[in-house]
């Protein structure tokens, strides 16, 4: 599942020591193996194979240069919601080819540098959206690819935060107004409608939304005898923070595959947490342990700025000590940050070894979603990212300084 592994009472990233890293390069920070990173986006590749998919990887959940230039040079292509994703994903020499641009909120430059990029298709979320980008490529003498993003008013078993596919939620059309987008297609001279985008939600742990949506969207087609050249799946794929069982690759596969065979398209999926959760950990240090009436606390030098997650969501993240405690004593201590707000915290009742100032921990299942959701919060510089390949590792984006926080700042002379 992943190479964050003991060897005796050590954490170890693939071959190397977690806590030789510390000492290094300092906490909290984020690691990430690479061998993890391409096993994952390797099981995808290898359940699909009978459909021969586009594999774009989300870089909403991880856009580190290095995360995504690992996933590249194994083929990978790129789910982009933003000008910036595009930049990102352009300096590190990816094909264009192999570009979706999703997001229910693209601005005239955003959509005029995906064009003159000749990514593969823009994932259209509303008819003025369409309007625009036919206008747009108008301006620009071109012709250019879309798909309709699609909502299937399904609810899948996640969190209502990263629900997608419902009819209240803001993303997509319903099959109504997609069928009358392709009916009158003429509409948009400079726009080629060609595909169909479906993504219902993250943290996805079972097939069965999958194949109800897939099932729904066939009918759709067949009924309306639209021409659907491509059909994009999204992705969400649930992955192990705790309990959680979720559905392999291959069984996903073997879930959806035999539908999308029945449909003459090509498929595109556009994975993120199944490829970067479980790559990924986040790196601290306890600075206090501190006893009240009512609890004990075990303050970190991580905060939600640092890992959202918790405080948003509510969500469970496994941590382990990086050196195995000695004894097997555990007490239920709350694992909370150093940020002004009550909602700063990692775990709460949760029964851990006994800790002491400076030991370190491992926020597990950190990679997707983790870093790149930090802020500066309490003006607090962004931690580094580190990444370990077989018996190296390597500061893939330094710490922030704090002259990074004010960067771009300036005191106007009415003030001086």
């Amino acid at each position: 599942m992943h190479e964050f592994k003991y060897k005796g009472s050590e954490l170890r990233c693939e071959n190397v020591k977690v806590a030789d890293i510390a000492k290094k390069v300092g906490t909290p920070f984020y690691l990430y193996s690479r061998k993890t990173l391409v096993d994952h986006y390797q099981k995808l590749k290898e359940a699909f194979k009978e459909v021969d998919p586009v594999i774009c990887f989300s870089m909403k959940s991880n856009s580190n240069l290095s995360v995504c230039k690992a996933l590249l040079n194994e083929g990978a292509g790129f789910d982009i919601v933003s000008g910036g994703e595009l930049y990102k994903a352009m300096k590190i020499g990816a094909d264009p080819q192999k570009i979706v641009y999703a997001s229910v909120g693209k601005k005239r430059e955003e959509i005029e540098e995906a064009i003159k990029r000749k990514i593969l298709l823009f994932n259209v979320e509303s008819v003025p959206e369409l309007v625009h980008i036919n206008s747009i490529a108008s301006r620009m003498n071109r012709k250019v690819d879309v798909a309709i993003r699609v909502n299937p008013n399904i609810r899948p078993k996640t969190h209502r935060y990263i629900t997608t596919g419902k009819k209240e939620n803001k993303f997509g059309l319903d099959l109504a107004t997609t069928e009358e987008i392709f009916d009158n297609s003429n509409r948009y001279p400079n726009l080629n409608i060609k595909g169909l985008h479906v993504h219902i939600g993250s943290q996805i742990t079972e097939a069965a939304p999958y194949i109800k949506a897939l099932k729904k969207i066939k009918r759709f087609i067949d009924s309306s005898r639209i021409n659907v050249e491509t059909l994009n799946i999204g992705g969400g794929l649930g992955i192990v923070y705790s309990k959680e069982r979720p559905q392999t690759a291959k069984q996903f596969a073997a879930s959806v595959v035999p539908i999308l065979k029945k449909m003459d398209v090509k498929v595109i999926l556009e994975p993120g947490r199944f490829i970067a959760g479980n790559s990924g950990i986040l790196v601290m240090s306890v600075v206090y342990v501190k006893e009240t009436e009512a609890k004990k606390f075990v303050i970190v030098d991580a905060g939600l700025n640092d890992l959202i997650r918790p405080a948003l969501y509510g969500a469970h993240h496994e941590i382990k000590p990086v050196m195995k405690a000695e004894s097997a004593n555990k007490e239920k201590v709350d694992i909370v940050g150093p940020i002004c707000e009550t909602g700063d915290f990692f775990a709460k009742d949760r029964r851990m070894p006994e800790l002491q100032n400076g030991d370190l921990l491992a926020i597990m299942s950190a990679g997707a979603y983790g870093f790149s959701m930090v802020s500066n919060y309490n003006a607090r510089p962004k931690p580094c990212e580190v990444m370990v390949s077989g018996n190296e590792f390597f500061v893939v984006r330094e710490r922030e300084a704090y002259k990074d926080l004010i960067k771009g700042e300036s005191i106007p002379g009415a003030l001086k």
